[in-house]
């Protein structure tokens, strides 16, 4: 789960994986953004088309149809392994899935089969579209799986996912059968082999100097919330985050038992050599019953010798609660440019 990569990041994160990539019309503000939420996003998802032809699939894709307006996709991969951008932000290609697919993805775990279409996949998802007929016979040349694995690692890469973050559309939602031809788990293997390893760019494609640095951490010790103090998080080594950067966009994500009802806030702060601070603004998040999956995200810049931490406090619905919230496991993930 992640603050979505601008449109410069994505397209760098791209080309550093070796991508060949081909930019098509207005695509970094093509988007339905004024339709509802774009972001935080937590994975990618592979759909094919039901369509052949380069130029037909990609228009398709760009403008959509009377009843589906587009973009319908963020990139449409061809027959060669070529990815044609055709819009930024959201689009509509992953339309409603299962809230608990949703839960497994974030915890990157088994994924239960989809049985309700109670979320948003629009607001969460990248989404590529492959050129197939999807009829069981279309080929998938050597190109075209490979270009899948390489955007899918370089979007796992850049938000420091792992490959359970990639899933299918018909492992999203009940209502549809794509990409027949080719097994995700089977490509979800060859994911997480890529990003085992160094990247191998094309080397004839051009290098960004604006690549950032992925932050990535993780905790499963158990933290205790006391009612209505604020407690800064220690995810990795130390409560420091990212340091030696001038600019990032950060996501921490929780899972915390809390009371039904209670209020979680979180923040994130900047502290200086000299102990003062700074302060970005308050998120806050409501408790569901049992584990509450919660997540505070902001982009910023520091200053040299400033370094980026997070505090969280916890506010039981009853105001004379005093019993503890824990949080049980905790990740920090984002990128940070030095």
């Amino acid at each position: 789960m992640a603050a979505p990569l601008s449109a410069d990041q994505f397209l760098a994160a791209l080309r550093a994986e070796g991508v060949r990539v081909v930019e098509v019309g207005a695509w970094r503000t093509h988007n339905r953004n004024a339709r509802g939420a774009w972001g935080p996003v937590h994975g990618v998802v592979i759909h094919h088309t039901v369509t052949s032809g380069t130029q037909d699939s990609v228009d398709l894709c760009y403008d959509g149809y009377n009843e589906l307006p587009g973009p319908l996709c963020h990139g449409v991969i061809d027959k060669t392994g070529t990815v044609h951008l055709v819009g930024y932000g959201r689009t509509n290609h992953a339309g409603s899935g299962d809230s608990s697919v949703l839960g497994a993805v974030i915890e990157e775990s088994a994924l239960p089969r989809p049985t309700s279409n109670d979320v948003d996949g629009n607001a969460r998802f990248y989404g590529f579209e492959c050129i197939n007929l999807g009829d069981g016979r279309d080929p998938w040349p050597a190109a075209q799986l490979e270009a899948i694995e390489r955007v899918s690692a370089a979007l796992c890469r850049a938000h420091s996912w792992g490959s359970g973050s990639v899933i299918g559309h018909k492992e999203w939602t009940n209502t549809k059968i794509d990409p027949v031809g080719f097994t995700m788990p089977e490509m979800r293997t060859r994911i997480a082999k890529r990003l085992g390893g160094q990247s191998d760019p094309d080397p004839t494609t051009p290098q960004e100097s604006s690549v950032p640095y992925t932050l990535g951490e993780y905790s499963g010790t158990a933290v205790t919330l006391p009612p209505n103090q604020w407690t800064t998080l220690k995810i990795g080594a130390d409560a420091d985050l990212i340091t030696d950067a001038q600019a990032y966009t950060a996501t921490v994500y929780l899972t915390v038992a809390a009371p039904e009802g209670s209020t979680l806030q979180g923040r994130f702060y900047h502290r200086r050599r000299d102990g003062s601070r700074w302060d970005a603004a308050i998120v806050e998040r409501q408790a569901t019953p049992g584990s509450s999956f919660v997540d505070f995200s902001h982009s910023g810049s520091i200053s040299d010798g400033e370094t980026v931490r997070f505090e969280i406090t916890y506010g039981p619905a009853d105001t004379t609660d005093t019993k503890p919230a824990t949080i049980t496991t905790a990740r920090a993930r984002g990128l940070y440019w030095k």
